[in-house]
């Protein structure tokens, strides 16, 4: 790249998060949000083309994970604090807006923030996972939903997830990256990177507690998100039905859904260059699309 990757600690929120920050100074904004068990170098492959296209691109290790703060309790991690650290980085960018980019946990945090923050967010892209209001009333849509989320539940228990996932020097916690997605997609080198975040210290538990705090009092009235919205999707996702990118866009005034039938939840690892070329092309975009 032309321009070299820096690392800055950003106050956000009342706490401190590491960015990894790119890009020309004065080029539009874009914030991309990581999700489970990740931090910034789940966006590898999209930074060079943002970056070459002349954006300048944030790129945080979200609360809980790698080297920003991590807050103790389960109450520090309610999708409501999540998303307010989003809007005091942008803050801290000096913008009244960004575009944002959200996968897994990442792409619920972007959600909130079209959602709830409409004055602050551009465009939205949301990869491999649905809108939280499109998959309780259409479970019966998909009945296997249940079963694919096991882990949601078993994240819950106190302290045993922690250990399974970390013994045998992070072994369960590497399946879980290489098992779920196509073979080839993390290397032996970038498993190891992850460990080095995971093995942080309290980073697990942490990271763990995003789903913990699932089981608190529900955020409450989502309204329709009015802002464009694009949704990219790997329909061979172990975790998520694919069923649920297409409900989510009911949530949606003006949004678009691409499936990639050979991906997998990592889609912007393994259909990279596809990704980037649907992301610039929607960023680039004037006006809104309104097809759904």
């Amino acid at each position: 790249m032309d321009y070299p990757l820096e690392h800055h600690d950003v106050l956000t929120n009342g706490l401190r998060l590491h960015v990894v920050q790119c890009g020309p100074a004065a080029g539009p904004l874009v914030v991309l949000l990581h999700g489970f068990p990740e931090y910034w170098y789940s966006w590898r492959a999209q930074l060079p083309a943002l970056v070459a296209a002349g954006y300048r691109v944030w790129v945080p290790d979200q609360r809980g994970y790698n080297l920003s703060d991590k807050p103790l309790g389960v109450e520090s991690y309610g999708l409501p604090t999540l998303a307010a650290d989003i809007i005091g980085l942008i803050d801290a960018a000096g913008r009244a807006q960004a575009a944002v980019v959200g996968h897994d946990w990442g792409a619920i945090v972007a959600w909130y923030l079209a959602a709830h923050h409409p004055s602050r967010v551009a465009r939205t892209t949301i990869i491999n996972v649905p809108h939280p209001r499109a998959v309780l009333p259409n479970l019966w849509q998909a009945p296997d939903q249940l079963l694919r989320s096991w882990y949601i539940a078993f994240f819950q228990l106190p302290g045993l997830p922690e250990r399974l996932i970390s013994r045998r020097n992070w072994q369960l916690g590497a399946q879980m990256l290489v098992r779920s997605s196509r073979p080839g997609t993390f290397s032996a080198a970038e498993v190891a990177r992850y460990k080095t975040a995971w093995n942080r210290p309290g980073a697990i538990t942490t990271m763990l507690n995003w789903y913990r705090a699932l089981t608190r009092p529900p955020v409450g009235d989502w309204p329709r998100i009015r802002g464009p919205v694009q949704v990219l999707w790997g329909e061979r996702d172990a975790f998520l039905n694919k069923k649920f990118a297409q409900l989510s866009l009911a949530e949606c005034a003006q949004a678009t859904l691409h499936y990639f039938p050979q991906a997998t939840h990592w889609v912007h690892l393994e259909e990279a260059a596809a990704v980037n070329e649907l992301l610039l092309q929607f960023l680039q975009s004037e006006g809104t699309d309104s097809s759904i």
